[in-house]
């Protein structure tokens, strides 16, 4: 049934979702990727769409920005849809030199100091990972596609912008031992664990805290695209 932030029907949604922040990302997919798509979900412009890939069942629905975000919109659909894989798709920035501008980055584990696992389920742990059977299947499909896709381990943040006094990320990466930075992984891997289902994470960096450089509009639409076809092509393996 229906809850508060989701008005999809029960059955709507497919057992694996992938989970881009921004809506019109979400409508993108749908509209380039998926056959006979049909909008399910449009609470507060928050798209989600079911459709066929390659001829098998697959969604794709908005997570907003944030852990709060990615956390309410998760939990309701592993918990109240029966969905069993969320794939985050994303961008982060990269904290050191192996990590560049256009890479694919597959999160290993997420680093963060958020409170939301412990106000959620009581969970004191800082760091958290995604599902190894999830990983497994995009690393065999990445390889399979032939496209590099780097583990790393990624640090989920609460905020966008920090203050001088709080250091900068040379010192946020060594402290935190992270290669890149987001803002959503850490819900999503809590509340997988917390329902026993799966969740992994895919980024494309968009831009470099080491070589200062950010992806233009149209490079980061194409590197999102090799992004999204890799996902895609995991999640009808699920």
């Amino acid at each position: 049934m229906p809850t508060p932030h989701i008005s999809a029907l029960e059955g709507e949604f497919a057992k694996t979702v992938l989970m881009p922040g921004d809506p019109l990302r979400a409508k993108y997919i749908a509209e380039n990727f998926l056959t006979d798509f049909r909008l399910v979900n449009q609470v507060r412009n928050c798209f989600g769409y079911t459709g066929f890939y390659n001829g098998k069942p697959v969604s794709v629905m908005a997570s907003g920005v944030g852990q709060p975000s990615i956390g309410l919109y998760s939990y309701e659909l592993y918990k109240f849809y029966d969905v069993e894989n969320i794939i985050r798709i994303g961008s982060a920035g990269s904290y050191v030199p192996r990590l560049n501008v256009m890479d694919v980055v597959l999160t290993e584990s997420s680093y963060s100091d958020s409170t939301y696992a412990l106000m959620q389920g009581g969970c004191k742990d800082h760091v958290l990972t995604p599902s190894k059977e999830l990983n497994a299947v995009i690393l065999h499909k990445a390889e399979e596609i032939g496209l590099e896709c780097k583990l790393a381990k990624v640090h989920s943040s609460d905020v966008f912008y920090s203050e001088p006094s709080m250091g900068g990320w040379k010192e946020i990466s060594k402290r935190t031992g992270t290669e890149c930075v987001e803002m959503e992984s850490f819900a999503l891997f809590h509340n997988a664990n917390v329902c026993g289902r799966r969740a992994a994470t895919l980024l494309t960096i968009s831009d470099s805290f080491v070589s200062q450089k950010e992806l233009s509009a149209e490079e980061r639409q194409n590197s999102f695209r090799t992004m999204m076809r890799l996902a895609l092509e995991s999640a009808v393996e699920m």
